[in-house]
């Protein structure tokens, strides 16, 4: 059983009274309606935290589930109540957009393991009535595509038009394709890869160490004595965000230019400006994201591997498929390289599915998905409407 109704968020890591905890919508199922792991447990009960956008036709047939990167949130085109930004993709969705909520259904959920409502190491664990901690089963990609498919359930829909998504949000989108090939429609990984590369393990690895280093962590039991690791978890922000980044736009940005100064100070003070930027970025993002929770979701993305789920074969992962694909990648992007993609296409490809690819130039790196980025927009926008037109609902440049 299940129900839907808009509380607080039960994180206690934004240590944020009632009154201004987030809200969000909220899907909860009960204890006898368990979410069934990788790991081979059952997490129950379980809620989803999610947004939706737009209207649901009379057919059911133009939701669009979008699904967020490593430390994004449900709230993809309306104001973060915990930052009070903009919504991470409002470039992308909203009316009139390339993902146009005058005409789609817009569904955004928090991801299982995170802290932003749904169910992660934060939440409280009803069997002790104590935060969960390390007590959390490991997460995985699978797991909270899982947790998604029944949140759409829940709402009543049979087959989704489209899953789109990037970087992290890229690996469910292909998690679901491979999945429930018979309940999505059109799917758009962006910047995205069919696993998660040895090079890209090592970067979560350098932040995991910096969380679990900081004396705060307390073996992932920091909310007991009430403190945070915020001095390790910003280390791993900053060492993260480098890798969005390309060497052409840190140095268009940043050079070597000192920051509020003339000269070295022959110290360790932040010198240059992209020592003060990451150092900005590191402190800002402690207050909206749980320790735990980083530790949770980069080991999701770390376990990734769709051709292993298939007998090492990402043939196989598609065999059959009648899901209508569009990859996009990035020529600066070093995280998750144009050849992470070309290898799902030539997968695609092997199985006569039908599939586009389009690799943009853009030199601001892996961050470009989130970017005023126009041949990104146009690519959405035009292979949205070729979809709906062969789903055959009206898409927005049809609309009279």
């Amino acid at each position: 059983m299940s129900a839907d109704t808009r509380h607080p968020n039960s994180s206690e890591a934004l240590k944020a009274s009632e009154s201004e905890a987030p809200s969000s919508r909220l899907a909860t199922f009960a204890e006898d309606a368990p979410l069934e792991l990788d790991s081979g447990t059952k997490l129950g009960p379980w809620q989803i935290a999610y947004e939706t956008y737009g209207t649901l036709n009379a057919d059911r047939t133009n939701a669009i589930l979008v699904c967020h990167a490593l430390t994004g949130d449900q709230y993809v085109a309306s104001t973060n109540p915990v930052t009070g930004k903009p919504g991470w993709w409002e470039l992308i969705v909203g009316p009139g957009k390339p993902i146009d909520t005058n005409h789609y259904f817009v569904i955004c959920s928090n991801v299982l393991g995170g802290c932003l409502g749904t169910t992660g190491p934060a939440s409280v664990n009803p069997s002790t009535g104590s935060v969960y901690g390390l007590d959390l089963p490991v997460i995985t990609i699978r797991d909270m595509v899982r947790a998604q498919a029944r949140l759409v359930d829940h709402l009543g829909i049979s087959t989704l038009f489209a899953v789109i998504g990037g970087s992290m949000g890229g690996m469910q989108v292909l998690q679901w394709a491979a999945s429930y090939p018979e309940r999505v429609f059109a799917a758009v990984p962006i910047a995205a890869a069919a696993r998660h590369t040895s090079q890209n393990i090592a970067f979560h690895e350098v932040g995991r160490q910096a969380i679990m280093a900081d004396p705060n962590w307390r073996s992932g039991k920091y909310f007991t004595d009430d403190v945070r690791p915020t001095k390790g978890l910003a280390v791993a922000r900053m060492a993260a965000h480098v890798t969005y980044m390309s060497d052409e736009s840190l140095h268009q940005k940043f050079g070597r230019n000192l920051q509020d100064r003339d000269n070295l100070t022959f110290g360790f003070d932040a010198d240059f400006q992209i020592e003060s930027y990451l150092r900005h970025q590191g402190m800002t993002f402690v207050d909206r994201f749980d320790a735990n929770s980083y530790l949770y979701v980069t080991r999701a993305m770390d376990y990734f591997d769709l051709a292993e789920e298939f007998g090492g074969s990402l043939v196989n992962a598609f065999k059959d498929t009648k899901t209508r694909f569009c990859l996009m990648s990035f020529t600066s992007d070093w995280l998750f390289p144009t050849s992470e993609s070309r290898s799902v296409v030539r997968a695609l490809n092997a199985v006569a599915a039908n599939v586009s690819f389009v690799e943009i130039d853009s030199d601001r790196g892996h961050d470009s998905f989130l970017l005023d980025v126009p041949e990104l927009f146009e690519t959405m926008t035009g292979f949205l409407t070729g979809a709906a037109r062969a789903r055959g609902i009206p898409a927005p440049r049809e609309a009279v």
